[in-house]
């Protein structure tokens, strides 16, 4: 008896409450998905350089359990002009999200902050291969998750891309000097190949020296009198 009466308090109690159930596809009845929530991945975009925190490393396409990625990277043009530290960048990224198994393997072992899981789950095609996600795709993702989330990279200092300030140069100081005290010897630093050209003038000079002292010395024996002749000769 006891045991009935249990039962219907407790659905006394839950027919109180309001539904839980949302109306599907009605935009205003969609719940919320939650924070943590891993839909299909996504690349990060660097906002303070402009552009992706990616650099084509292929560690997650080698960890992918299907093998649903491909990636191409390129040298960084931003890196050769002075404006990012990453000098390598992504040039092609392709995710095949109807083969894609939301495991999140790839935002574990990437080192660069490049990939998060999105909150994206709504991207039925009619197409078998209608669901291949290509580089600006999976960046317009990425900057829709960053926005919603607050996102910032687990690693800001390794993985951000904006360049190191240059270092300042130490003022030089003139050395003190006094009677007590003369001036310190200065270290010159010359490269090789001013020794070696240093070298081959002097070689030079000293090639000339001993021909002009050849052709002086030439010209006093032929400018000698003759010997006369004895009469022997004769």
């Amino acid at each position: 008896m006891l045991g009935f009466l249990d039962g219907l308090k407790i659905t006394l109690k839950t027919a109180g409450r309001k539904p839980v159930t949302a109306e599907y596809p009605a935009p205003d009845k969609r719940l919320d998905v939650q924070p943590r929530y891993m839909g299909f991945p996504a690349l990060t975009w660097d906002g303070d350089v402009g552009e992706p925190y990616c650099t084509g490393c292929m560690v997650c396409i080698r960890n992918c359990p299907t093998q649903c990625m491909s990636a191409k990277m390129q040298d960084n043009p931003l890196h050769a002009e002075g404006k990012s530290r990453r000098r390598k960048i992504i040039d092609e990224f392709e995710i095949n999200l109807a083969r894609c198994i939301l495991c999140g393997i790839c935002v574990d072992v990437c080192n660069f902050d490049a990939i998060e899981m999105s909150h994206e789950h709504e991207l039925s095609k009619y197409e078998r291969n209608g669901n291949r996600a290509d580089l600006p795709a999976l960046l317009d993702m990425g900057k829709k998750y960053q926005q919603a989330t607050a996102w910032q990279p687990k690693q800001p200092e390794k993985n951000s891309g904006v360049p190191p300030p240059p270092k300042a140069l130490p003022k030089a100081v003139p050395p003190e000097t006094s009677p007590d005290k003369p001036a310190p010897i200065e270290l010159v630093v010359v490269s090789r190949e001013a020794v070696e050209r240093r070298n081959a003038v002097m070689r030079e000079r000293a090639a000339e020296r001993e021909r002009e002292s050849r052709g002086s010395t030439d010209h006093s024996a032929g400018s000698g009198q003759p010997s006369s002749r004895t009469e022997s000769d004769d």
